[in-house]
């Protein structure tokens, strides 16, 4: 396979890869993803139901790095900033919002609209909090994935003087998520 010069890219934009994010690329996960089976989109659903007094609770718990989607995490952010300004946080409100800050248009725009048209018909209406420690949860597996990783790419690519703060700092976050994760089950983990 010969190699892309940049004047073969300009010539055929679709050989071009620009990431920016690795959450921007289609995977074939994506073609297989059902939100009817996602405990975040189950959550969102519930969320956009739930009474104020409920969704405040959750704003305070759930954070929107707890997303491993990051359409999911934007549509939490834009709800959870209705529901702290102690404005209505239904699907219509939020589509209202997200228009409101031009974050409607385009890729993005249409992905929002995609999964807030999702959510809202999941038919989540059951108390939001039952969703909020599967979410929790699946984030705290995450930072361990995760850490796991960076420590296998920092084995092969970093200073052996570098590797055991490294790991320390991952050792750290965990213990913040672990203390988190006990607090918010009430001191059960």
């Amino acid at each position: 396979m010969s190699e892309t010069t940049p004047e073969r890219r300009q010539e055929h934009p679709a050989m071009t890869t620009l990431t920016l994010d690795p959450h921007d690329n289609i995977s074939s996960d994506d073609m297989d993803y059902d939100p009817r089976l996602d405990v975040e989109a189950q959550l969102l659903c519930a969320l956009l139901w739930a009474q104020p007094a409920e969704a405040r609770r959750v704003a305070g718990t759930v954070t929107a790095s707890d997303f491993d989607r990051p359409v999911y995490a934007s549509l939490y952010e834009k709800i959870t900033e209705l529901v702290n300004a102690g404005k209505p946080h239904d699907a219509a409100q939020l589509a209202i919002a997200l228009g409101k800050e031009g974050m409607t248009a385009g890729h993005k725009g249409k992905q929002l609209t995609t999964a807030l048209a999702d959510i809202t018909t999941l038919g989540a209406t059951a108390n939001v909090e039952h969703y909020v420690d599967s979410v929790i949860t699946q984030a705290y597996r995450r930072a361990f994935h995760l850490a796991a990783q960076a420590m296998t790419e920092a084995a092969e690519q970093l200073p052996e003087r570098d590797l055991y703060e490294h790991m320390c700092a991952h050792g750290r976050q965990l213990r913040t998520a672990t203390e988190r994760l006990t607090a918010i089950r009430g001191g059960q983990l």
